[in-house]
């Protein structure tokens, strides 16, 4: 039965409904005129985009697309958050990140809209006998503590345990997470925990459990497997692995389920893909019910969420950008339900933040949640058939790669073996081909980059604790390019050159002329358009035109190159047989492999 609204008004009441095979036909149709006959029923597949994982992106989403009841908020299977309020009571925890012992840095993060603090503490952070000083002027009692220590987790949680004691803080009033991670240090450093280890996380757990009701003794770190270049669904089934080999040391250790379902707080990357990481915070919480619910205990499985934004998408050149990655990944990680989250500062890819940079990053989340009220809905997301289905087919993705990692006899048995290393290196590896390829575009890197910026400086960080899994960046190939053209330019006082040739009128080679320029300079190669070849500077020289004028005029124009002393002549356009021209470059051409060779023509180390 159809309700009528007030004014009587039916939407399309005067159209006849569409249907999803007239669709499909309209999409064939326009498919065949560009050239690409497939039959209705196929038309859909053609327009899908394949993810990582083996999922796809489908051109349309309806209620009929399939997806698992996604229930309440705060309710069994918390996929739409883990309390019924969501986010809506004042927005979410924000958390900003410390690596010095730098107390007016920390107070000033605090009276300007941080509500709980993150800090690195050991060789690569703040000195456990320094955090004292580093918390110099802060309430206890009102700003949550979340360490992270590594090895020295043990000591830095007493220190902590220690303060509170001694400025009067009552055991209730504590808040935070004594980020105890035993293999999440292991996946860093590559040194096994051995029995005491786990252990001294136990007792840790156990006394949070017992005397400080509102701190958490354990983080499951996924930052680990996401920076060593693992997919959303690796990083998930990570997580979940770490977990359950947690709520197995602590259950055995005395602790009841419920309890050490309460001791554990889970820590993820939120990415510049907004939809994949909703529906991976979102799938986080629908498996993390499934495995309490087969603990026997359902009701406690609701899973606390710390989101950081990922390091993994952080570019050292062109660090501006940064602010509009992160920006994204914080809309994401604030729909996608997380309680906490931490914006990493622009230079983060750089060194230690300087004032400006973590302003800008607490400030992100000052404004997503005040200005653009993003903590005003309960899951935003909720509903969404595209974030619906997503969620439910990356949920099954993730739960399949936690049951290989337990086939393998768990997340220490993985990483110990190098398993876990070589699954995560071979999505790496698929990853890294589309950045080559700029099928992944890094803007201000392998798109739009801009040789003339000047550079930002900062503080040298302390070296991030090494020995286990890689950390990897996507710009770092490219970055190693763009280092051999600033060694040059600092060795010789120029940058390596290209000269970009323009045939015909600018309807014809503008595309390419642009395409090609902003190739070359991903590269540190500098192009020059103005002038003769003589005249350029440079040893090398790219045809940009049409190909209709490539026919007529290419051989001849890079015959005239050569004479003019050209040692190497491109094409700007798909390969085709022209005397005269060495290579080519094209949408899709590897582009590490092209401008890596180019610099190794040009003499350019």
């Amino acid at each position: 039965m159809t309700v009528l609204p007030e004014d009587g008004l039916v939407l399309a009441a005067d159209f006849p409904a569409a249907t999803h095979a007239q669709w499909q036909r309209l999409v064939a149709g326009v498919l065949s005129r560009s050239g690409k006959d497939v039959p209705d029923t196929e038309a859909e597949e053609a327009l899908s985009t394949a993810l990582e994982d083996g999922l796809r992106a489908r051109p349309l989403y309806t209620a009929d697309s399939p997806a698992a009841d996604a229930g309440l908020p705060g309710f069994a299977p918390f996929v739409r958050g883990g309390r019924a309020e969501g986010n809506t009571a004042g927005g979410w925890d924000v958390r900003q990140r410390h690596r010095a012992a730098d107390p007016e840095a920390v107070l000033t993060d605090l009276e300007n809209g941080v509500t709980s603090l993150w800090l690195s503490v050991g060789p690569a952070g703040i000195p456990v006998t320094e955090l004292d000083r580093a918390l110099r002027g802060v309430y206890l009692d009102l700003a949550p503590m979340v360490l992270d220590a590594g090895a020295e987790t043990a000591a830095a949680a007493q220190e902590l345990l220690g303060l509170y004691t001694s400025r009067g803080v009552a055991p209730e009033a504590a808040r935070g997470n004594l980020g105890a991670d035993p293999l999440g240090t292991e996946a860093r450093t590559g040194s096994a925990y051995d029995g005491d280890g786990f252990a001294a996380t136990v007792a840790l757990a156990r006394l949070s459990a017992e005397s400080y009701p509102g701190l958490r003794a354990l983080t499951v770190d996924a930052l680990p497997y996401h920076e060593a270049g693992g997919s959303a669904a690796q990083e998930l089934g990570s997580s979940l692995a770490t977990g359950v080999a947690y709520l197995r040391a602590l259950t055995n250790g005395g602790l009841t389920i419920e309890q050490a379902l309460g001791q554990l707080e889970f820590r993820y990357a939120a990415t510049g893909d907004q939809f994949l990481t909703i529906a991976k915070l979102r799938a986080a919480r629908r498996l993390w019910a499934r495995v309490a619910e087969a603990c026997g205990s359902p009701a406690a499985g609701a899973q606390l969420q710390h989101a950081v934004t990922s390091p993994v998408m952080m570019s050292a050149r062109d660090p501006w950008v940064n602010m509009l990655r992160t920006t994204v990944a914080t809309l994401a990680a604030g729909v996608g339900g997380a309680e906490s989250v931490t914006v990493l500062t622009f230079d983060h890819a750089l060194g230690m933040p300087d004032a400006f940079a973590r302003r800008v990053a607490r400030n992100t989340s000052s404004i997503l949640i005040e200005e653009s009220h993003l903590a005003r809905v309960i899951d935003p997301a909720g509903g969404s058939w595209y974030v619906e289905a997503l969620t439910d087919e990356l949920a099954q993705a993730a739960w399949d790669f936690f049951q290989e990692i337990e086939r393998t006899g768990g997340q220490a048995a993985a990483l110990r073996s190098g398993t876990l290393k070589e699954r995560l290196a071979a999505n790496w590896a698929e990853r890294s081909k589309a950045l080559a390829k700029r099928r992944e575009p890094v803007t201000g890197v392998s798109e739009f980059p801009h040789l003339a910026e000047k550079p930002v400086l900062r503080e040298p960080a302390p070296a991030e604790p090494d020995g286990g899994l890689p950390r990897v960046r996507r710009d770092e190939a490219y970055e190693a390019l763009r280092a051999r053209s600033d060694a040059h330019l600092a060795a010789t006082g120029s940058r390596p050159r290209v000269h970009l040739v323009a045939l015909g009128p600018a309807a014809a080679h503008t595309a390419r002329l642009t395409f090609a320029a902003n190739l070359y300079q991903a590269g540190g190669i500098e192009p020059v358009t103005d002038g003769s070849f003589e005249e350029s500077g440079a040893t090398e020289a790219c045809l940009c035109s049409s190909d209709a004028l490539y026919e007529e005029r290419a051989e001849t124009e890079a015959a005239a190159l050569r004479a003019a002393g050209a040692r190497h002549v491109t094409l700007a356009g798909r390969p085709g047989s022209y005397a005269g021209v060495d290579s080519h470059v094209f949408a899709g051409c590897d582009a590490i492999a092209v401008l890596s060779a180019t610099l190794d023509r040009m003499g350019v180390s």
